[in-house]
């Protein structure tokens, strides 16, 4: 089964988790990319004016991608990672799927958290990728054993 570990990280955070996932499973890795970067001040989520903030509260924002050329056509499986947002995923994970087509994949969310869980970030992903199975996985926080990622990713009812 060809797999891909397909990741957005702000901080830094998620793509440790990323990478550490990819190299248990014996996954390719993908870095999605914002087309502007994100400064530390977009980050602020305490500034209602910060671009995460104002993304976060417009549903329908989409934010562009650096680039389109991950092959997702030659993936069966698809692990896709990002950080916790106002307790869904950063709508550019909703670009990122409208971006590509996933007909018969299916993905399983991860994500990296300061304290919340993957709350509702299905729902809100479902919309962009109809038809597609996307499957709640888990946080992928602290430190990462590649015996305990391995019997995970394994033990998953694909």
């Amino acid at each position: 089964m060809n797999t891909l570990v397909a990741y957005f990280s702000a901080s830094g955070t998620t793509a440790k988790a990323a990478k550490a996932l990819a190299n248990a499973v014996g996954a390719d890795l993908y870095e999605i990319k914002p087309a502007v970067p994100y400064t530390h001040a977009d980050l602020n989520w305490m500034d209602k004016n910060s671009r995460s903030s104002v993304e976060m509260n417009n549903k329908e924002s989409r934010p562009a991608l650096a680039d389109k050329t991950v092959p997702v056509g030659n993936y069966d499986v698809i692990f896709l990672g990002f950080p916790i947002w106002w307790y869904v995923a950063p709508t550019i994970i909703n670009t990122f799927l409208e971006s590509y087509d996933f007909t018969g994949k299916t993905i399983v969310l991860f994500a990296t958290s300061g304290g919340s869980g993957l709350g509702k970030s299905a729902d809100g992903l479902k919309c962009s990728a109809p038809g597609v199975k996307i499957l709640d996985g888990r946080l992928l926080n602290g430190q990462l054993d590649e015996k305990d990622l391995k019997a995970w990713a394994s033990g998953l009812r694909l």
